[in-house]
């Protein structure tokens, strides 16, 4: 029997008792689901897993999301992050795979830029650095609750349109391959979302999040900013930081996240992602 300690007064909480991610059963999928529902975000320590297992594990969530050309891991259900190359050299600052891990510092959630955008990532630190490289989440229910009722009267249905592009180009803008921005073209999404009740309203933004529809380009990045400032105050955050062989699960819809920063020239980062996918457009929800 599992439980859950809650790490933060908003959300996120870290599983207590065992649980091998390998072999899960029906009955602690359950309780994990039911957990992921209340926290937004679950730590489980000492998963010691391959990419396999790591496999074997999401997919008793749902199906998974394939990872999108341009980002290692591409055509697998694997986002593979790291700063070193398959010969084990660290790569220079200016790599892709680094300038993407600097994209990923940016405050996102997984996938939203994708017509039908990611429902859940679970993230597997195989190699931590001494210093840095912790992850920030927000929780975008507890947001949407705090938030003045004149900013709730200008997102209540309104949409964003949500653009891989911004966030690379806000690093490189030659980061992103034009073969990407064809395959990635800018969607729209709501700007708040409910769970599938119908309740627990989320604030839906990001990086990625680049224009607000019917607004003027200029009014609607304004609007933007103004969320993610208020979204992105201290007692909002919670902070994890990492020990190698933490598995990390959280629910894009409820939460946005973002990796910060480490000495990406001397020592190692390696982290695996999968992602679980969404069923249908969140415009539909």
């Amino acid at each position: 029997m599992l439980s859950f300690t809650p790490l933060h007064p908003l959300f996120a909480a870290r599983a207590e008792g065992f649980i091998d991610a390998g072999t899960i059963n029906a009955d602690v999928c359950s309780q994990i689901k039911a957990a992921l529902r209340q926290y937004s975000v679950l730590i489980f320590p000492n998963q010691a897993i391959d990419d396999d297992e790591q496999i074997h594990f999401t997919r008793q969530f749902g199906p998974l999301e394939a990872t999108k050309i341009g980002t290692e891991g591409t055509g697998t259900p694997l986002v593979i992050l790291r700063n070193f190359d398959d010969k084990n050299r660290l790569v220079a600052s200016d790599h892709r795979q680094n300038l993407n891990n600097r994209a990923n510092q940016l405050w996102h959630t997984d996938s939203s830029f994708k017509p039908i955008p990611a429902k859940a990532s679970i993230l597997s630190a195989r190699e931590i650095p001494l210093c840095g490289g912790d992850t920030h989440f927000v929780s975008m229910r507890a947001v949407y609750r705090s938030l003045p009722n004149v900013l709730k009267s200008r997102i209540n249905d309104r949409y964003a349109l949500h653009s891989y592009a911004a966030s690379r180009d806000a690093i490189d803008p030659k980061l992103m391959t034009q073969q990407e921005r064809m395959a990635l073209p800018p969607v729209r999404q709501p700007m708040v979302l409910h769970d599938e009740n119908g309740l627990n309203p989320s604030l839906y933004l990001g990086s990625h999040a680049c224009a607000v529809e019917g607004l003027p380009e200029f009014e609607g990045q304004q609007l933007i900013q103004e969320l993610m400032e208020f979204a992105t105050q201290p007692e909002f955050i919670f902070t994890h930081a990492w020990t190698q062989y933490d598995l990390v699960m959280w629910d894009n819809r409820a939460v946005i996240h973002r990796a910060t920063p480490y000495r990406q020239g001397d020592e190692r980062r390696h982290m695996v992602r999968t992602t679980i996918a969404g069923s249908c457009p969140i415009s539909e929800h």
